[in-house]
């Protein structure tokens, strides 16, 4: 299978209780536009998964990543806007430096509540439900899940833990 390879990251204040969230609100053609994300996006060549998460968090709101920690993948068939096929690691961003810039080219950077996040109180691609939970674990559990997408809409959701 080809697909794009993204990260996406999930950067948590120092009590743990809030999320950094982008709310897509820039760009009307952005098939996230209205939801919020954490943030990512694709790899660029010869870039390792971990370097490509610290570059987007750093282009998207000017933080540092002191940690990062990975919490598993995410495999959507189907998803693009083309019905590309995405792969995504994705991550914890429990330590940072920095201040939060005001300008991110992709949407507003929002402190949200963890329990909101979790409990479906943010405008979210519905299927974010299904990883979530496992993203923000407590003790975390490394999980590699696949979501495939038919027309825009995720239509199976099934997971494996590696311990």
């Amino acid at each position: 299978m080809r697909a794009v390879v993204a990260t996406l990251g999930y950067v948590l204040s120092a009590d743990r209780r809030q999320v950094l969230m982008l709310r897509r609100d820039k760009r009307v053609d952005d098939i996230h536009h209205g939801y919020y994300n954490g943030l990512g996006g694709k790899l660029e060549p010869g870039e390792d998964v971990v370097a490509g998460m610290r570059r987007e968090i750093r282009e998207e709101s000017g933080l540092t990543c002191e940690a990062v920690e990975f919490a598993g993948t995410v495999s959507w068939p189907g998803f693009g806007r083309d019905g590309e096929n995405w792969f995504g690691f994705l991550f914890r961003i429990p330590r940072w430096s920095g201040r939060v810039s005001p300008d991110c080219a992709e949407g507003t950077l929002i402190w949200t509540d963890l329990a909101d996040v979790l409990a479906g109180r943010v405008p979210m691609w519905p299927s974010d439900r299904h990883f979530l939970p496992l993203v923000f674990a407590d003790p975390p559990r490394v999980f590699h899940g696949v979501l495939p997408f038919v027309d825009g809409v995720a239509v199976d959701w099934h997971y494996s833990l590696t311990d």
